[in-house]
């Protein structure tokens, strides 16, 4: 069974590859390792060095505390879900991801209506 930090680490690794339009071919390459093995780790499979991560970091150009980044317990996402709150690893759904990139493709001006749109319907729900 995955641990769930390796889990996590994975998640966000496909998080900020989707976001910067990478495969997982070419982020393989960058990194100098198969494109397995990048789909072991996205999966949690497999346990992320340090340098391996530090080497990813530096190709999808962010930080490595960015991999860090909404790692917590349990117990706490639980409670957030059960309240209601948005789940911390939205944007790891790719769905998500595809709506973020295609809300701003959309000119500015029609962004800000849809926007507006979007929280009266929210506020109607």
């Amino acid at each position: 069974m995955a641990h769930p930090v390796d889990v996590h680490f994975g998640k966000r690794i496909r998080h900020r590859r989707w976001l910067v339009g990478v495969t997982q071919q070419q982020l393989a390459e960058t990194v100098g390792i198969k494109f397995q093995q990048i789909q072991r780790y996205e999966t949690g499979a497999n346990r992320v060095s340090a340098s391996r991560l530090w080497d990813i970091a530096e190709s999808l150009e962010v930080d490595v505390s960015f991999f860090f980044s909404g790692l917590q317990n349990e117990d706490a996402a639980i409670g957030d879900a059960e309240a209601g709150a948005v789940p911390s690893d939205i944007l790891n759904d790719k769905e998500a991801l595809d709506l973020v990139r295609s809300y701003y493709a959309i000119p500015e001006e029609q962004r800000r209506r849809l926007f507006d749109l979007a929280r009266v319907l929210s506020d109607v729900a």
